[in-house]
């Protein structure tokens, strides 16, 4: 007889919104942030507990204006450089 898994919702969303994940939440979005500026921009981080859960964004490149793509790629960089 196999048993299906099932998740506890309600748990898991309470974790989501306790202080310790929300300060992993923000030291994850800190590391984005100084590895994006690694490729000579200027980003700021934002997080707040939403309904659900903790939520974070890196925001910016404010050197560099109307290079969208030079933003896209530092952030994405800066994604590969925060593990």
């Amino acid at each position: 007889m196999s048993r299906r898994f099932r998740p506890n919702r309600n748990g898991i969303n309470s974790l989501m919104r306790t202080p310790e994940v929300g300060a992993e939440v923000r030291r994850i979005a800190e590391r984005i942030k100084a590895s994006a500026e690694s490729g000579g921009g200027e980003y700021r981080t934002d997080s707040a507990l939403g309904s659900r859960r903790w939520r974070a964004a890196v925001i910016g490149n404010y050197v560099k204006h109307n290079d969208a793509e030079g933003t896209r790629r530092d952030l994405l960089g800066g994604l590969d450089g925060a593990e």
